[in-house]
C-alpha cells in the first residue's frame, strides 16, 4: 500500500504532555495520511484519564476513560470529493499506556493503531456489526503493515 497524499489540516494537542516528546506531530501526521481516503480537517488531542472519562461520560454515556474517542462532525453526510472530513480524535494517555503494557506492545505501536482506528471512524467506518468490524479491522491491518507495524489484532 503506497502512501496517499490528501489535503490535510491537522492540529495535534497535548494537554497531557507525557507523550509529546515520544509521539511528535510529524509521526502522527504520517499515520493520519496513511489512513486518509480523502481530504480531512482533524484535531488529535492527548488527554489524561480525568478528561477522557468526562468526555466519554458526557458524549457516550459511559462513565470511564477509554483509549480513543472520535467525534466526527460530518458523520452520515454525503461529502463532495474535495470536501474534508472533520473530526476530533481524543486519545487517553493513561488508558493507552496501560493497554500497551497489557498487550505487550510499544506505546508507539499502540498509539499508531489508535490513530489509524480513530481516523477510519472519522471517515465513516464502524465496528458495530461483525461484517463492518471485519472490514474495518482488515483495513487497519493493511494500513499498519504499510506503516511498518505489526498486526494490531494478532494474538500473543
Amino acid at each position: 500500500m503506497q502512501e496517499k497524499k490528501h489535503k490535510l489540516e491537522l492540529d495535534v494537542q497535548y494537554p497531557d504532555i507525557r507523550l509529546e516528546a515520544s509521539i511528535p506531530p510529524a509521526m502522527i501526521e504520517r499515520w493520519v495520511e496513511a489512513s486518509l481516503l480523502g481530504p480531512a480537517e482533524l484535531a488529535i488531542r492527548f488527554v489524561d484519564a480525568a478528561e477522557g472519562q468526562v468526555l466519554n461520560r458526557d458524549y457516550r454515556h459511559k462513565d470511564y476513560a477509554t483509549n480513543v474517542l472520535t467525534f466526527a462532525y460530518n458523520e452520515g453526510e454525503e461529502l463532495a470529493d474535495d470536501e474534508p472530513v472533520q473530526a476530533d480524535i481524543v486519545l487517553c494517555t493513561d488508558v493507552l499506556q496501560r493497554e500497551a503494557e497489557e498487550q505487550k506492545k510499544t506505546v508507539e505501536e499502540h498509539v499508531a493503531h489508535l490513530v489509524v482506528h480513530g481516523v477510519l471512524h472519522a471517515q465513516g467506518y464502524d465496528h458495530e456489526h461483525d461484517e463492518e468490524a471485519e472490514e474495518m479491522e482488515q483495513l487497519e491491518r493493511d494500513i499498519m503493515e504499510a506503516l511498518g507495524y505489526p498486526d494490531p489484532y494478532a494474538e500473543e
